[in-house]
Order: C-alpha cells, then structure tokens, then sequence
C-alpha cells in the first residue's frame, strides 16, 4: 500500500494548486513586475520566464495533438489528478505544459493542478529525477483513493539523453539550452505525446486494477 505520509501531501497540494490558466495568469502578473516565481529573483531567471512567456504563448495556441492520443484521453472513464509541479523560469516546464494542459482539456475527468517546486521541496523529494528536482514533474494519482498511478518528467527521453549528453560534455548553458529548445521545437511535442500515450494506458490499467 502506498506511503499514507505521500497520499496526505498529495491532498494537501492539491487543494492549494492552480489550475493552468490561474498559473499562465501568474506569470503574467508577475512579468508585469519584472518578477518570476520562486526566491531567486537573479535577471537571468528573469529573462527566461520572458522567453517562457513567449513560447507558452505560441504553443498554447499551436499545439495539435495526434489522433491516437485524443482517442487514448477519450477512454479515461474515472476521475484522475495530474499534480505538476513547475516553476515560471524552466524552460522543459514551458515546452512540455500546454501540450500536457491541451491532452486534460480532452477529458472532464481528467483535472489538473500546478504547484511551484521551490515552495513544495516536501512533495518534490518524493518524486526526484537521478537524485535531482528536476521539473516539471506530473504526478498522476486516482482522487477517489490517492494511490499514485505514475508519473512523467521532466522531459520526453530523448531530449533528456541530449540534455545529459551537453551536460557530460560540459557544453556551456546558455549553448546547452539552444540545442535543446531547437530539439523541442523540431519534435513538436510528437515524443511527449508518444509517452503520455504509453503511460495513459498504463494509468488506466493501474486504476481499472484497483476495482
């Protein structure tokens, strides 16, 4: 049976989370005060939620998801919570959200909240990638008995061994980073959406199983 002390943070947080909308109209608020979340306020944070900004922008209006994804989405019969945790400043956050908010968007029963990493390091810590808070991180759990179904992040797999691959060859951030946004805007959220396929499908096994 699932960690009682997991289950009770995962109800806690989310009853505080934001929904998708409530989060892009923070970042917007908090732009507008050249400001971004979390207690680092250093100008390049800054500088990135800008550029996040934008890309979120662009992509929650572009983004077009596969036939086979909306089919999988449409068969989610039962209420299931996807819990991120992200903050303004992650870029993978920007690239990878509003692919994820657009697939719940397809189905009532699926809900999503977003909590920020840095004021919730108590959940982060039970989710962490190879050791580290790497975000953003979608946890998916059934409300109906908090038991965690899988979670996903924080990038598709190909995009993390190209990120680990620059980060083995010491390649400067700010180089790192184009490479990887390029990566990002060349696969068009295809392998974020090939993933989530797998692991709607397996959710929903781990959800029909618990009957």
């Amino acid at each position: 049976m699932q960690n009682s002390h997991i289950q009770t943070l995962q109800k806690n947080f989310w009853e505080k989370g934001m929904t998708y909308a409530s989060y892009r109209q923070l970042m917007g608020e908090l732009l507008a005060e050249n400001k971004t979340t979390g207690p680092n306020q250093s100008e390049a944070l800054l500088a990135y939620t800008r550029m996040n900004e934008q890309r979120m922008h662009r992509l929650d209006k572009t983004v077009q998801l596969r036939a086979d994804i909306q089919a999988a989405l449409k068969q989610i019969h039962r209420p299931m919570h996807w819990l991120i945790l992200t903050e303004a400043w992650c870029g993978d956050a920007a690239q990878n959200l509003p692919a994820l908010a657009a697939m719940a968007a397809r189905n009532e029963n699926i809900q999503v909240r977003l909590v920020l990493r840095d004021e919730n390091l108590e959940l982060m810590d039970q989710f962490l990638t190879d050791g580290g808070r790497s975000i953003p991180k979608l946890i998916a759990f059934d409300p109906e008995n908090m038991e965690v179904l899988g979670s996903w992040g924080p990038r598709p797999a190909a995009a993390q061994m190209l990120y680990q691959g620059l980060k083995a060859e010491q390649v400067p951030f700010e180089e790192a980073s184009t490479r990887l946004h390029k990566w990002y805007a060349d696969n068009k959220n295809l392998d974020l959406q090939s993933e989530m396929l797998v692991a709607l499908k397996h959710w929903q096994a781990r959800q029909t199983a618990a009957l």
